[in-house]
């Protein structure tokens, strides 16, 4: 008995560690002078977030008040609209010079060197494009949490590439798979298109998805929820905001720096913060 008692409580000394691996340190925080900022993007080798801004009180609004800024990696905002003439932009995919933007049913196509829209790809019967991830050939999949599906962009031919989802939203190309945020659960989606599942049990909307290592990911919740997914499907809960109502909706990821960049919506800034 003495023996089944030392067991369990070495088991709960490990899981008690292991929940307290990781911890969040914040760096800065930029002016308040963004403009509903949903998803941040770095470029890290021209020294540069971008930074998608809805503008209004509608978060799915055809206004063309939308945009996109740029803020330096100190928190700096260079430019609070950089981009104009958007709806309600939300997630972005970088390939070479092109930055890809999912805004309501249209893929924007952004040269970055010219600093000018290229061209605007309608897909086909979507109604609330949300996310966007660029695999290394530049296949673009991009998903929409309205009509729940995940839509893959390959040169200017636009096919669903998943149906039948709950509510998609944050996608990730990482490690040769497509990873896709779907009500409140992480999935891997196999070469078949089914999906296993990895973490589940994330209120708030599922958002945000980064790689820290091969299976090891961080997931916002656009609520103001930020959690770190271990291999084996647990999670560590880093930041609480919610109490503040303080969102944070689809994060950036540094991984040389391990600094995670995070836009908060209805406050209208980007915070970084250092994960530790």
């Amino acid at each position: 008995m003495k023996k089944v008692v030392l067991s369990m409580f070495a088991s709960l000394l490990l899981a008690f560690a292991v929940a307290q691996q990781h911890s969040l340190e914040k760096l800065w925080e930029t002016d308040s002078l963004l403009k509903v900022p949903e998803g941040v993007l770095p470029d890290i080798k021209n020294k540069v977030l971008y930074v998608s801004n809805i503008a209004g009180t509608d978060p799915w609004a055809k206004d063309n008040n939308g945009s996109i800024g740029k803020v330096g990696l100190d928190g700096t905002i260079i430019q609070a609209e950089w981009i104009r003439g958007l709806n309600s932009p939300k997630g972005m995919g970088m390939y070479k010079n092109t930055l890809y933007v999912a805004d309501l049913t249209e893929i924007v196509v952004i040269d970055l060197q010219k600093g000018e829209i290229r061209k605007r790809i309608t897909v086909p019967n979507a109604e609330g494009l949300n996310d966007i991830t660029v695999d290394p050939k530049g296949v673009v999949y991009v998903s929409d949490s309205k009509t729940k599906r995940v839509y893959m962009l390959k040169g200017d031919n636009v096919n669903p590439h998943l149906e039948g989802l709950q509510g998609p939203n944050g996608v990730l190309w990482h490690k040769e798979n497509l990873y896709v945020l779907d009500k409140g659960g992480l999935y891997r989606v196999e070469y078949d298109r089914k999906l296993t599942k990895l973490a589940d049990g994330m209120e708030g909307g599922t958002d945000g998805v980064e790689p820290v290592y091969d299976k090891e990911f961080i997931v916002s919740c656009w609520a103001g929820a930020i959690y770190y997914i271990y291999p084996d499907g647990t999670k560590e809960l880093l930041l609480d905001t919610r109490n503040d109502k303080k969102n944070t909706a689809d994060i950036g990821y540094d991984p040389a720096t391990r600094i995670i960049y995070v836009p908060t919506f209805w406050k209208n800034s980007v915070v970084a913060y250092q994960l530790k």
